[in-house]
């Protein structure tokens, strides 16, 4: 990479030097032949190439120093600066600051303006500029792609990079509505339901017309109803309350039921999923039948329940036995589906009773 020396004389008298990067050779040569006098005095430019260093009179404004350009204001110019790019002075001026730099109204246009995505020419900064994902446009560009209707000021819709208004977006790419076929523009209160789409007034029970809208339905096949024409048509009814199910039902011997209606006729505990015991068309949860229900044991005197242990019970003579407790009072046999005797109310094996 080549670097100059600048030197500059004024009167004969050779100014000090310093060096500056090399990428400002052009511009800031130009900004010297062109635009500096101190004190009246133009300087005398010798350029002299060699392979390092750029240098500047010691004795130029800082200010004067070229910088580079970023985002911009816009505004007019009270103190002395010059432009970036050309090095005309701003003072007095309209100008663009952007990113800290300075620049003029024509070398903005020229160099830092964004490009137009419609036009191709540059947005100056006397122009009203719109952007929308990265791109940019003048106000009087920004327009349908279609039908050209200016948007600057209006709702739009982006699609496959194409700027469109409502109307040629509806147009092209409406839903049609599956009860009256007609096209569901931008606005419209719709519903949605496996894919098809409906005007909220055209989406009505299939029994009685009325508007579902945004309400419960049932759907049956092809067709729609409102949960009032649901339960009279289809809907199977509780055998206790004789209201229709219309969730949460369950069925025990082909009769469906409630859930909540499902329970137990002691303590009213919901029996659905538990372990209960029907008796005489009344349904009691375990504990209950233990306790108001089951026979008791003549062996041991706790309820026989049918659940678990001895859930075969023996009966004679109007008492119950768990199976297991139903042995010999002398020898204390098993007497379960055996020969046995019974003796003042006692039950012995035929070989004990022998011996009474």
């Amino acid at each position: 990479m080549f670097k100059s020396v600048i030197k500059t004389t004024c009167k004969g008298k050779t100014e000090s030097v310093h060096w500056v990067d090399c990428r400002r050779v052009s511009s800031a040569t130009c900004f010297i032949l062109k635009l500096f006098r101190i004190g009246g005095t133009p300087f005398t430019v010798v350029k002299e190439i060699i392979k390092k260093g750029l240098a500047f009179p010691s004795t130029l404004p800082p200010h004067r120093i070229p910088k580079w350009p970023g985002g911009y204001t816009v505004g007019t110019m009270s103190e002395k600066f010059d432009c970036h790019y050309c090095r005309d002075p701003l003072q007095g001026k309209k100008y663009v600051q952007k990113e800290g730099r300075h620049c003029c109204v024509k070398c903005f246009d020229k160099f830092c303006a964004n490009t137009c995505v419609e036009c191709r020419k540059p947005i100056g900064a006397d122009s009203k500029e719109l952007h929308y994902k990265n791109r940019y446009w003048h106000d009087s560009c920004f327009r349908c792609a279609k039908c050209y209707h200016p948007l600057a000021n209006e709702t739009f819709v982006s699609k496959d990079n194409k700027i469109l208004c409502n109307k040629c977006t509806t147009r092209e790419d409406s839903p049609r509505c599956k009860g009256c076929f007609k096209q569901i523009v931008a606005g419209d209160q719709n519903v949605e339901y496996k894919k098809n789409v409906w005007h909220k007034d055209c989406f009505t029970c299939s029994n009685c017309k009325q508007v579902i809208g945004t309400g419960s339905f049932f759907p049956k096949g092809e067709d729609f109803y409102c949960v009032t024409c649901h339960e009279t048509k289809f809907a199977k009814h509780c055998v206790k309350c004789n209201k229709a199910i219309t969730s949460g039902g369950i069925t025990y011997q082909d009769q469906p039921w409630h859930g909540e209606c499902f329970v137990c006729a002691t303590c009213s505990k919901k029996l659905a999923g538990q372990r209960f015991t029907a008796v005489e068309d009344q349904y009691y949860c375990v504990d209950c039948y233990k306790s108001f229900v089951a026979k008791k044991c003549a062996g041991c005197k706790n309820p026989i329940t049918g659940f678990g242990k001895g859930s075969s019970v023996v009966t004679y003579e109007g008492q119950s036995w768990h199976d297991y407790c139903f042995h010999c009072k002398k020898c204390s046999v098993n007497l379960a589906n055996k020969r046995f005797v019974c003796h003042n109310e006692q039950i012995y094996c035929p070989d004990c009773a022998k011996k009474l």
